[in-house]
């Protein structure tokens, strides 16, 4: 079970959840030390104090805010900890919204919340099956290393997780990005939607989703313990002609998609089997009425002979 990582409570109304904060996530990455490539001695960071030119211990560090280059405003963790805010012990729901109103881009790192002991557990499963019931995410207030934070809870499987998120007023507006205008046709739209469809996961299992950049440095790092060459990067696939046509290039897509998921190599026709349909009724229903026109001319015909 990962280490605990904060201590506190979720304060929902005027019912108090004691729990303990988890990470919810483990990095699985292979990780180097720096060295000195002439010895192979190993590279440290040292902490050296300027005005005394020595290597200070951590004990001996502490935090302070530069109003200017001469004036430095010494602040303890006890002062933090300490702070007149109700977030600084506690998780506060401020308010519940829809998930799909949370832009992913507020949205950071997770954390388990555990319940703390059997007092907390009904407190516990009563938030929990109620964000259930609602369909809904609760954003709360809470304060770590020294800074007020906005959080999202939300349920998974049978526990509560709080994600880190970024205030509104870090996101940064994306419109000086955003490109000239430009005019996209309801064929290539359909053509996309119909690779989107092609693409289209239940899950996010398979060997599309594996990290295979890590296996290939484990197979790099084995091979040189053992005394033999690294393995050879495979020889990089022919470049594909620039493809100009849009929809081209989507029925493409499409095709190898298909082959991908071994659903064959059948040519992909048409991206927009609807409009094919919708035009074969109405061909059909033309003409049903030009042969319904042609029957009446000719019953009307012996009138007028008689």
């Amino acid at each position: 079970m990962p280490r605990t990582i904060w201590s506190g409570a979720i304060s929902f109304g005027l019912v108090t959840v004691p729990i303990h904060v988890v990470s919810a996530t483990e990095n699985h990455a292979i990780r180097f030390h720096q060295y000195h490539l002439e010895d192979m001695s190993r590279v440290r960071v040292r902490k050296i104090c300027e005005i005394e030119d020595r290597e200070v211990s951590q004990e001996e560090i502490g935090k302070a805010y530069e109003i200017s280059k001469d004036t430095l405003i010494a602040v303890t963790d006890e002062e933090l900890r300490e702070m007149p805010l109700p977030t600084a012990k506690a998780i506060e729901i401020a308010a519940f919204v829809p998930a799909a109103s949370i832009d992913p881009l507020q949205v950071g790192d997770g954390y388990y919340l555990q319940a703390d002991g059997q007092v907390a557990a009904k407190p516990y499963k009563l938030l929990r099956m109620a964000l259930e019931r609602s369909a809904k995410v609760a954003i709360a207030k809470y304060a770590w290393s020294g800074r007020e934070r906005l959080g999202m809870l939300r349920v998974r499987d049978d526990a509560i997780v709080l994600h880190a998120m970024r205030w509104p007023d870090e996101i940064r507006s994306p419109q000086e990005l955003v490109p000239d205008a430009v005019e996209v046709s309801d064929d290539e739209i359909e053509g996309a939607q119909a690779l989107i469809d092609h693409m289209t996961r239940d899950t996010l299992e398979g060997p599309e989703f594996e990290d295979h950049y890590t296996d290939a440095l484990a197979e790099v790092i084995k091979a040189k313990r053992e005394g033999h060459a690294p393995p050879e990067a495979p020889a990089p696939e022919a470049p594909a002609g620039k493809v100009v046509d849009l929809m081209a290039a989507l029925e493409a897509s499409v095709k190898k998609a298909r082959a991908s998921r071994g659903e064959g190599d059948a040519d992909v026709h048409e991206l927009h089997p609807k409009k094919k349909t919708a035009a074969k009724k109405t061909a059909t229903a033309a003409k049903k009425t030009t042969k319904k026109k042609t029957t009446k001319k000719t019953a009307a015909k012996p009138k007028r002979s008689a």
